[in-house]
């Protein structure tokens, strides 16, 4: 009897953690699919500094870039919208139903940027294709956080969902390195009149080609078993879909804060250190564009393959240790990080790279940890919507409020932004509850 339930035990240890064949389909599905789709959203960043100028009456070069960051702003305005429009939308027709259709509008607006003459040819219309553009592509993002995190969470075993959902975060930081990547190429192979001529044209358009491979492969891919299983339920009870975004605020309002609060630091320091501090150095030093970019590159490669791991260890001992260890060493790290910024490019690396590893903590959690805050029927709409607000307030922000400090003088106060909102992230990962080995409906 104590062999035969020793031999249970260990079987269930073992399904626990085996991925299922599904479930590894749907991983690399999700994470290729998702990467491609945050290509078209990287990309805007890695070349604000190039089309700046191309897109805005002639006049200072700061205050172009920051028109051009302001426009970048505004795609996360839109990322709440998306998330509660799209986010419902998965909840009732299914998470893979919402990727295809995020993706498909992604990559539609990448290839009109690409191709929207500048404001030279006909004036005051570019920079307004540029927002309408931008607005499309914040609506797209706003619903893909949402509906991949459940798509990769729903398709993991119950004890390797931090590990699902890091790959979630590698697909992200993929795409922005593939970003980093064509910017590298395309700024060191071409001459500078040609990289702001029509170089910058052909990574959107680039981007554009990848996300219609992805939106191939998302239309093949198989919907999650827990979407299907609640449906079959609702179906069987003849009970009418429930509306996801009214049940997240009236039956999980706890829930939805916490989500919030808890993208608050994450969102923030990783625009910071992922997608924008190559502009600011290449603005603030004398380390050139291309050379920042190739920093750049190297750090999220590291922090691409650190990431699972980080989930396995996320599995193991738990959320809150790890997110906490995030937010607590980006407290003591961000006044050394922006100190001795010299110009350097392997000054840079280390920078760049330090900070990187501290975002594990982060990135292999969100979407396990979101996930695990509420049921099948709200989860897409309950990951996505107060992320994508904390992201448009925090995240969608931040390159512009550094740029704006920097070119008012006050770079010393950058640091002391990144280290606050660490610090309230700090605060929510320690009274938050441990989610590690809940069961997931």
């Amino acid at each position: 009897m104590i062999e035969s339930s020793t031999r249970t035990e260990h079987s269930k240890q073992f399904n626990d953690t085996k991925l299922s064949t599904r479930g590894k389909k749907a991983i690399i599905a999700g994470a290729i699919g998702n990467t491609v789709e945050w290509v078209d959203w990287a990309v805007y960043t890695t070349f604000a500094v190039v089309f700046a100028p191309l897109f805005f009456p002639p006049g200072e070069k700061t205050a172009a870039l920051l028109f051009t960051l302001a426009v970048f702003a505004v795609g996360f305005v839109m990322r709440p919208i998306g998330a509660m429009v799209l986010g419902v939308y998965a909840d009732r027709y299914g998470r893979k139903k919402g990727l295809v259709l995020s993706i498909s509008l992604m990559a539609g607006a990448s290839l009109v940027i690409g191709l929207t003459p500048t404001y030279a040819h006909i004036g005051v219309l570019s920079p307004i294709i540029l927002v309408l553009a931008r607005l499309v592509q914040g609506f797209s993002a706003g619903g893909e956080f949402g509906s991949s995190a459940a798509y990769l969470i729903e398709s993991a075993a119950p004890r390797r969902r931090a590990f699902a959902g890091s790959w979630q975060q590698v697909s992200v930081a993929t795409g922005i390195l593939l970003a980093s990547g064509m910017g590298a190429i395309i700024t060191s192979s071409l001459p500078e009149e040609a990289v702001s001529s029509w170089g910058w044209r052909l990574a959107f358009i680039l981007a554009a080609t990848l996300g219609a491979f992805g939106l191939w492969l998302r239309s093949s891919a198989e919907e999650t078993e827990t979407f299907e299983k609640t449906r079959e339920a609702e179906a069987a009870m003849t009970k009418k879909p429930r509306n996801a975004l009214l049940s997240m605020f009236v039956q999980h309002p706890t829930s939805t804060l916490r989500v919030f609060g808890i993208t608050i630091a994450g969102t923030l320091l990783y625009y910071m250190w992922i997608s924008y501090l190559p502009v600011y150095v290449s603005v603030n030093t004398d380390l050139p564009l291309s050379h920042a970019l190739t920093a750049n590159v190297i750090a999220v490669v590291i922090f691409i393959v650190l990431l699972p791991f980080a989930g396995l260890l996320s599995d193991k001992i738990g959320r809150k240790p790890t997110m906490a260890a995030f937010a607590g060493g980006f407290v003591l790290y961000a006044w050394p990080a922006f100190h001795f910024l010299n110009g350097g490019f392997w000054n840079f690396v280390v920078i760049e790279t330090i900070g990187a590893v501290l975002l594990l903590g982060y990135s292999a959690n969100c979407a396990v940890i979101m996930s695990e805050q509420f049921p099948a029927a709200v989860r897409a709409t309950g990951i996505g919507v107060p992320y994508a607000l904390a992201v448009a307030i925090f995240g969608g922000t931040a390159p512009y409020v550094t740029t704006w400090l920097s070119s008012n003088n006050l770079q010393q106060f950058v640091w002391v932004y990144c280290a606050v909102a660490a610090a309230i992230g700090l605060v929510v990962y320690l009274t938050m509850p441990e989610t590690a080995g809940k069961d997931l409906d």
